[in-house]
């Protein structure tokens, strides 16, 4: 995908102590795009974000959102992009839509819950409180909870993380459909099925520094390339298609 970087990122740099986290990284993002950053634990992907997020300082290097810098404007950024929280960050005594309220007034922002809860099809649980959400209504949740300030760039966590098969692929459409209304989507994911699926690009981390950075497609052409075979055959379907088509696709909010 080719168009205006959205993200720029120059040389970053996380050191602790005498720890390197993040060693160097060069990278853009581009405006529209699903962006994957994937890696093993410690590879360096929650630092990088949280940097970029303006929740950790940098030791060194430029990162640029959106034409804001992140050392002289972490204000502007902040306005201008959604982060998923993890569970912990929610009252859970609180309905849906009194913590959409209370969010929306921390952004000083006028917002329909209604409508921001039919965009992840939460509208009949309104009047739940988080608490009694099943897994996947609370990933859904989250979503929506970047979106309040219609931001044009989101970050999402692991977001299919403990889901069964149909919430997992209800939340890929939920995310493609964000990403189709203008929204720039950055992700993090241990799921590799998941970024092939999702992912105009996937930067992949290893030890603090970029290994590779290209659309997934061409990350399997560039290996099958090598000589690389899978052990067994490659078939046309896995087992979670399986699972799909004899349960069926209808999302199943079970507490």
């Amino acid at each position: 995908m080719a168009g205006r970087p959205i993200i720029t990122v120059r040389n970053l740099v996380k050191r602790y102590g005498n720890f390197e986290a993040v060693k160097g990284l060069n990278f853009d993002v581009y405006e529209g795009e699903i962006f994957g950053l994937l890696g093993p634990n410690g590879a360096g992907k929650s630092t990088t974000l949280e940097i970029i997020e303006t929740l950790r300082d940098k030791t060194q290097g430029e990162v640029i959102v959106d034409g804001y810098n992140l050392d002289k404007d972490p204000g502007e950024i902040k306005k201008i992009i959604g982060v998923q929280l993890q569970a912990a960050g929610y009252y859970p005594g609180l309905k849906l839509t009194e913590l959409i309220d209370l969010f929306a007034g921390l952004y000083n922002r006028k917002t329909d819950p209604l409508a921001l809860l039919d965009m992840v099809n939460l509208r009949d649980k309104a009047k739940a409180k988080y608490k009694e959400l099943s897994g996947g209504q609370k990933q859904r949740f989250s979503v929506a909870t970047t979106l309040i300030n219609d931001p044009r760039i989101i970050f999402l966590d692991e977001p299919t993380t403990g889901l069964d098969p149909q919430a997992r692929r209800n939340l890929w459409d939920l995310i493609t459909d964000i990403r189709k209304k203008g929204t720039t989507v950055i992700l993090t994911t241990h799921y590799m099925d998941e970024a092939e699926v999702l992912c105009d690009r996937v930067a992949i981390l290893d030890s603090g520094s970029i290994i590779a950075l290209d659309h997934p497609d061409k990350l399997i052409d560039q290996l099958v390339a090598t000589g690389f075979e899978r052990p067994r055959e490659v078939k046309k379907a896995n087992l979670e298609d399986v699972f799909i088509q004899l349960t069926g696709h209808k999302l199943r909010d079970g507490v």
